[in-house]
């Protein structure tokens, strides 16, 4: 019974383990970039970003376009104007209606009026500059939403070098904790046979548990670029991702100028947007000027609802300009004045930070370059010497302790070389993203 219920419990256990087991879906950095392009919320957000620009651009239509009302009203009144005007209106006047007891004391009477209203801007100055505006401000959008992507593409080639990274480390630390479980071993069968003391075995213990907190760190690490890349491409489900491909060194095409670009997109969507704040600053002085628009009417009139025996028309053209409007306008004005000239500082500073970035961008790239060649030589030299020191141990040679700190060297100068090499390709990823124009 006893031994029915030990398996039942192992059953289970097992169950359970399957059950929280992670699934792991392998996956290359073109299927990444094809999801983030499209389900990546960034660049959504970045495209209703422009068509809410585009939207301001299309309401500026309104300065050409004609503003076109129809409604109907009904009234019953006794005033005397009203109801002598209905009348009128209705064209149903006699010569009994102008009795004066009748002009004084009129009887009910009920209009039913049906209008519509034309009104046509012809000029409006302003307005041609607030629509050159919006333009500039929906190019603008155009220009940073290409920026966008492309920072995401550069995102993404980060965010895959991490998880490769990761991978990377990963194997590391699992290829030397099957090295110091193996010394551990050795150190263990040594001891029995008395070749070593306490104090040695317990030392390689101690390697032994340091490099599982080690391996739990790398797993940890393992997951959490996974996770950011399945919260660029939009992925809620709970998968662990994999490379296709292992980390290796990488080289771009790289032709560097010594000074950041103009044309770039974002560079761009600034002067636009600078361009924009120009062009609102000129219509704002536009409004001191008068307007002129045409307006016409066209009506009908009965004394029953959604009738319209009586007709007529009315048409027209409106002249007017604003003399004083307090201080209002002058405040408006050096509002946009000031917009103005912050955005021109801001394009400045802008292209002042980019060059800044590409200076720092390619010294960080030659850095990497030379740490590239000196890390390598340094993981060659350090794997030589753990292949010394451990055919040495083997034949009771060497201290437990040179042999701990030599194979705990080996496995940091390997960890230092793949840190390198991602160093090394993301400063050609972001040279690449900053020269791109």
């Amino acid at each position: 019974m006893k031994n029915n219920l030990s398996i039942l419990t192992f059953c289970f256990l097992s169950f359970v383990s399957i059950l929280n087991a992670q699934e792991i879906i392998q996956i290359s950095k073109a299927d990444v970039l094809e999801r983030v392009s499209k389900d990546n919320q960034t660049l959504k957000i970045s495209k209703e970003d422009f068509n809410q620009a585009r939207a301001d651009y299309r309401q500026t239509n309104a300065i050409f376009l004609p503003n076109i009302a129809v409604s109907h009203t009904g009234i019953s009144t006794t005033n005397p104007l009203m109801a002598f005007g209905s009348k009128l209106n209705q064209e149903i006047l006699t010569a009994n209606d102008f009795n004066p007891a009748l002009l004084n004391n009129p009887d009910q009477t009920q209009n039913f009026a049906t209008k519509i209203e034309v009104k046509q801007p012809l000029i409006n100055i302003d307005g041609f500059y607030q629509r050159k505006a919006a333009k500039n401000k929906m190019e603008a959008m155009t220009l940073q939403t290409e920026r966008t992507s492309d920072y995401l593409v550069f995102e993404v080639d980060k965010a895959y070098m991490q998880l490769q990274l990761a991978y990377k480390a990963l194997d590391v630390i699992e290829k030397a904790l099957k090295a110091a479980e193996s010394n551990k071993a050795l150190a263990d069968n040594s001891f029995k046979q008395g070749y070593l003391q306490q104090a040695d075995v317990l030392a390689v213990d101690v390697r032994v548990t340091e490099v599982k907190n080690q391996l739990q760190m790398a797993k940890s690490n393992v997951e959490n670029a996974s996770n950011y890349i399945s919260f660029l491409m939009n992925d809620t489900s709970n998968i662990l991702l994999k490379p296709s491909d292992s980390l290796t060194v990488n080289n771009f095409d790289l032709v560097v100028a010594s000074q950041v670009s103009t044309e770039r997109s974002d560079i761009k969507a600034m002067l636009l947007a600078s361009n924009a704040y120009e062009t609102m600053h000129k219509a704002d002085k536009m409004t001191f000027l008068p307007t002129l628009n045409a307006f016409g009417s066209y009506e009908l009139y009965d004394d029953k609802v959604f009738q319209g025996d009586a007709n007529g028309y009315l048409v027209g053209a409106q002249l007017s300009w604003t003399i004083l409007d307090g201080t209002k306008r002058f405040g408006k004005s050096q509002k946009s004045r000031a917009e103005f000239e912050k955005s021109k500082l801001q394009y400045e500073q802008y292209v002042s930070q980019s060059q800044l970035e590409l200076n720092k961008a390619k010294r960080m790239f030659i850095d990497a370059e030379n740490k590239l060649k000196l890390s390598k030589l340094a993981m060659e030299q350090s794997h030589e010497s753990l292949r010394i020191r451990t055919n040495r141990f083997e034949e009771g040679l060497e201290k437990t302790s040179d042999l701990l700190i030599t194979e705990t060297q080996f496995a940091q100068k390997q960890l230092e070389y793949y840190q390198t090499i991602f160093e090394y390709n993301y400063a050609q990823a972001y040279l690449q993203f900053l020269t791109k124009a």
